[in-house]
């Protein structure tokens, strides 16, 4: 049997394994990890089990076309992508400014990958091989696929196919597309012929024949020009996101036509279980060690994979528009065998650090309805309200557990990707809740209210507060009767799109009443492929088309965060001038319900009845100031009032955080 070992990334493995030229070569924007969690690993290892030679050109010198030509021309062409996440996400932070580390780059460290890194890429190919087959996909080429809004540009940009000049992209999921095209690439079908595979957009004359019904034909002229024809054309590419109800969408690019065809169909149980079934290293390349390795792996290097898609359908995460809102799953069978792979490395420890996904308790399409019909175009299957069709059983998602826990070497099974609690709430059986509290949280629980406002979670797609709420205390009257002490940990988002200071007063008094003091916020964060980034640039929501407000003003989106942060000593500033623009006076005081603090505390001594009418010394304000000061320290690390959450420390490497795009 053949050792196993990593697909080639020098010119002189690919000799030394007989080859005159490879296949493919498969271009990547992050360091080479072969493991399932990166989509590098999954599409080579799926070639190569196809029968077709693969090298890897990871992380390549693009400042020329030289390092391009490593492998020298490849006989069926090139395979490009970004990376695990776009590369302008990788690079800068939701305030535009540069980040310090590359999660999925040597040590952490970055320069290793250009900014809108397949464009760069292609160009490059093209410099050094002129008319070779390039197919792009990935995530970056994906969500960017259509005419998009780019935030970090702040207009709409073409479609990264038009601007890369490559012959077809891919989106979604790519198993089953890339073999369909490297299969009519070998039988000697030129790249420009394909036409008819599912999940592939081309370009073409206008007048050309389209292989599918089309939906609708934007022109990009008109779509970056007018703000609400570009909300009209994302609400029909959301709508046609479905294998079985989906059709083509075209834009036409100044004598060109852009056709994207229906997406391709998700993979089936049978197909997953095959998929993860391959040959994984289940590492990075030994070429990083002498950099510490690559950061990214050691989130996922014990955690398995057992479900794609998710029906959750939040407007800012771009899973809807890339791996879809139909779930598939692996069979108990094939997750059990990767655990077993997993207890048989060297460095294990005992803890299987995830067993989840895009949302860690689906299994199934959310009602049957889905298998023949699709998805349903109009509505999301549990926001705001659950749909009357939804079919909530967590009973195999309980068995996948169990039978990992049976492993020998198994000491605990986490569950550390996100779970849906409302669909957890809607489950009349308490089987697994009451499992996952006992069995399955490492002492904290992430889950995402994201906020309070039932406005604001009707634009971000989620369901209302009152579920949350009813979650959060059941979870900790479950976990008194075990006997545990265990924490939620909330993410929670300032300045989503509908979002104005009322409505994070509106969320810092609940945080108030709560006790909690978040560590971290995140800032709504406008990234390609999603509704709410629609919202953010066009003020329009995309799914119904009625006008939402959008901060876009930096200040006004530091004076939300600062609510949602408001008993940092720093925020107190910023939080004052929210309150007095959100006409809050009243928060502002030595009251339980007060948010901060008056500004000068010597110059406000009346307010404060602790005082007396001569006021406090010098000294003693500097001795009250400090105790304030302590008191406030412990209070955040105490969480005094529920026990809601705990200060998040994340495993990462040293000074390296894990950033991901919801």
């Amino acid at each position: 049997m053949k050792e196993k070992a990593f697909l080639p990334i020098t010119r002189e493995e690919t000799e030394a394994l007989g080859w005159d030229t490879p296949d493919f070569v498969y271009v990547s924007g992050d360091a080479y990890v072969d493991h399932p969690s990166f989509g590098a690993a999954i599409i080579t290892r799926v070639l190569e089990s196809k029968g077709f030679r693969v090298a890897v050109l990871a992380q390549p010198d693009y400042k020329s076309c030289d390092d391009f030509k490593r492998f020298g021309r490849p006989r069926l062409g090139f395979l490009v992508s970004a990376g695990n996440i776009d590369s302008m996400v990788a690079h800068y932070t939701a305030a535009k400014k540069k980040r310090t580390c590359d999660y999925y780059s040597p040590g952490g460290k970055m320069g290793f990958r250009p900014d809108r890194a397949v464009i760069v890429y292609c160009n490059r190919i093209r410099e050094a091989y002129g008319d070779v087959p390039i197919i792009l996909g990935g995530l970056e080429a994906s969500l960017r696929r259509f005419a998009h809004y780019d935030y970090w540009d702040d207009r709409v940009r073409r479609s990264v196919l038009v601007d890369s000049r490559a012959d077809i992209l891919t989106y979604g999921m790519g198993e089953n597309i890339l073999t369909r095209i490297a299969e009519l690439l070998d039988k000697g079908v030129p790249i420009k012929k394909i036409r008819d595979v599912r999940g592939t957009v081309y370009l073409c004359k206008p007048d050309d024949k389209v292989n599918y019904e089309v939906a609708a034909t934007f022109d990009f002229n008109e779509l970056k020009a007018d703000r609400k024809k570009y909300a009209e054309a994302f609400g029909m590419q959301y709508k046609n996101q479905d294998s079985i109800s989906g059709r083509a969408i075209c834009e036409l690019y100044d004598g060109k036509m852009l056709v994207q065809n229906p997406p391709m169909p998700p993979l089936e149980r049978e197909e997953l279980d095959r998929v993860y079934s391959l040959p994984y290293m289940r590492t990075y390349h030994p070429i990083y060690e002498k950099d510490g390795g690559v950061p990214a792996i050691e989130e996922v290097q014990f955690s398995i994979t057992h479900n794609r898609g998710c029906f959750g359908a939040c407007n800012f995460c771009a899973l809807a528009f890339h791996q879809g809102r139909t779930v598939r799953s692996r069979s108990i069978e094939s997750v059990v065998t990767e655990a077993k792979t997993i207890t048989e490395m060297p460095s294990f420890k005992g803890y299987i650090h995830d067993v989840g996904g895009p949302t860690a308790n689906f299994r199934y399409p959310s009602c049957e309805k889905q298998l023949k019909d699709g998805v349903c175009p109009g509505r999301k299957c549990l926001a705001p309200t659950p749909c009357k069709n939804l079919k909530v059983d967590h009973r195999e998602y309980i068995r996948v557990l169990e039978e990992i826990e049976k492993l020998p070497r198994v000491k605990k099974v986490f569950v550390r990707s996100g779970i849906r609690f409302d669909y957890l709430m809607y489950d009349k059986d308490d089987s697994f809740f009451r499992k996952l509290v006992k069995d399955n949280v490492s002492g904290q629980l992430k889950v995402a209210p994201e906020h309070c406002s039932s406005r604001i979670l009707s634009c971000m797609g989620k369901p209302n507060f009152e579920v949350y709420q009813g979650f959060k205390n059941k979870y900790f009257r479950l976990t008194k009767e075990i006997g545990k002490e265990q924490y939620l940990v909330p993410y929670l988002m300032s300045s989503h799109p509908g979002s104005t200071l009322k409505d994070a007063v509106e969320l810092a008094e609940c945080l108030k009443r709560d006790g909690y003091a978040p560590e971290q916020v995140q800032d709504y964060y406008p990234t390609p492929g999603t509704a709410s980034t629609v919202m953010y640039y066009t003020g329009i929501n995309p799914l119904n088309m009625k006008p939402v407000y959008v901060a876009t003003d930096y200040h006004e989106k530091q004076l939300q965060r600062a609510l949602l942060q408001f008993n940092r000593p720093q925020n107190a500033p910023l939080v004052r001038e929210a309150l007095i623009k959100a006409g809050r006076e009243d928060l502002i005081g030595y009251g339980k319900d007060c948010l901060v603090r008056p500004e000068n505390l010597r110059n406000n001594r009346t307010h404060n009845p602790s005082f007396d009418k001569k006021g406090v010394k010098e000294g003693q304000y500097k001795d009250a100031k400090q105790k304030r000061k302590k008191r406030d320290e412990k209070s955040v690390l105490k969480q005094t009032n529920i026990r809601s959450t705990k200060p998040v420390t994340a495993k990462t490497n040293k000074s390296c955080k894990k950033r991901t795009t919801r």
